[in-house]
């Protein structure tokens, strides 16, 4: 059977330490609790596998975690954090198809061998992106067994097997949930399950048992994930920290960028064939009577817009205005002439 080889790569590990290094100062430790069994009988050998690891809390102070955030960014040449924005909230940004995947499972066995922390909660978008995922934990698992001497159990949430939350918060090596967010997120009945008592679930509540395992949670794609009642949801797991990783945040979902990875960087690494660029031209105008600035570019899945602020002609004089524009936008119409 052909096994793939995987090379090791600077960057990958550069971003896995730079997540690692917030938490300087913090103990390696790893604590047990007693899940909550649910009602009815359990013997005494049932009530052995009820013994739980959680992840330990973070004990440094928030003070430290912000000097070791900023020291992180200058080295990285990333503006510092005036804040602990959104706590324990980490960015990092990779280019599409230089390794996201892999650079995540890395920093989880990184994490859990500097600190003990094991529980690992991984939110995708999409069916597909969770599939791919789950492949990736599949292709690499021998890799990171030879690096670290230890495999790491994944498993795909699923609403209807329910036990493999139990072995989720019991099983003291490292873990990793594989969850799409329409599985916690959407309004049908398969959603709802993991906040309503089941009875097939000892009467519990799903995301009561997760949440006391106080999970890392790694966000894949969160611009396509994060929505305002997604930011909420998340909350009920009560995360000991957030990861974030994409090609393209979203400009107010930035927190704490720790490491970054651009296109035109990930092209001169020789790590991506090409780049394209989405080129911006001005026609018909000299520009010397009026104003316009671009605000950002904003990119998704589909064609990318531009937020920009001009200048507007209206019965009670010139004012600014900010408005997102796609290609075809007819400035000269929208602004009243008062550019010309």
């Amino acid at each position: 059977m052909m096994r793939l080889q995987f090379r090791h790569q600077k960057f990958q590990s550069d971003a896995a330490n730079a997540i690692c290094e917030v938490f300087n100062g913090q103990p390696f430790h790893s604590p047990t609790y007693m899940i909550d069994p649910g009602l009815g009988q359990i013997g005494l050998e049932d009530a052995r596998s009820f013994t739980g690891f959680n992840n330990a809390p973070v004990v440094i102070g928030d003070d430290k975690i912000l000097e070791n955030i900023r020291n992180i960014q200058r080295s990285g040449q990333i503006k510092p954090s005036e804040s602990l924005d959104g706590r324990y909230n980490l960015t990092v940004e990779m280019e599409t198809g230089v390794g996201k995947t892999y650079t995540y499972i890395k920093t989880m066995y990184e994490l859990n061998k500097r600190y003990g922390w094991s529980k690992f909660i991984i939110v995708v978008p999409s069916v597909a992106i969770r599939e791919g995922v789950y492949k990736s934990f599949q292709m690499t698992e021998d890799h990171f067994a030879e690096d670290y001497g230890k495999k790491i159990r994944y498993f795909i949430y699923n609403s209807a097997q329910l036990t493999e939350l139990d072995r989720f918060a019991s099983d003291s090596s490292i873990n990793a949930m594989i969850i799409n967010s329409q599985a916690f997120n959407a309004r049908g009945k398969d959603a709802r399950r993991i906040y309503m008592k089941l009875d097939d679930f000892r009467s519990r509540r799903p995301i009561d048992i997760l949440a006391k395992t106080n999970p890392i949670l790694i966000i894949d794609e969160p611009q396509s994930v994060e929505g305002a009642a997604t930011k909420e949801r998340l909350k009920e797991f009560t995360p000991l920290a957030t990861l974030r990783y994409s090609a393209t945040h979203r400009a107010d979902s930035v927190y704490n960028m720790i490491y970054r990875l651009d296109a035109l960087e990930a092209y001169n690494k020789k790590l991506v064939k090409k780049i394209a660029v989405k080129g911006i031209s001005v026609s018909g105008s000299t520009a010397t009577e009026g104003y316009i600035y671009i605000q950002s570019i904003n990119l998704s899945k589909g064609n990318p817009t531009a937020t920009i602020e001009f200048d507007i002609k209206g019965k009670t004089g010139i004012r600014k205005v900010s408005r997102i524009v796609t290609e075809g936008y007819n400035l000269f119409d929208n602004s009243g002439e008062c550019l010309w």
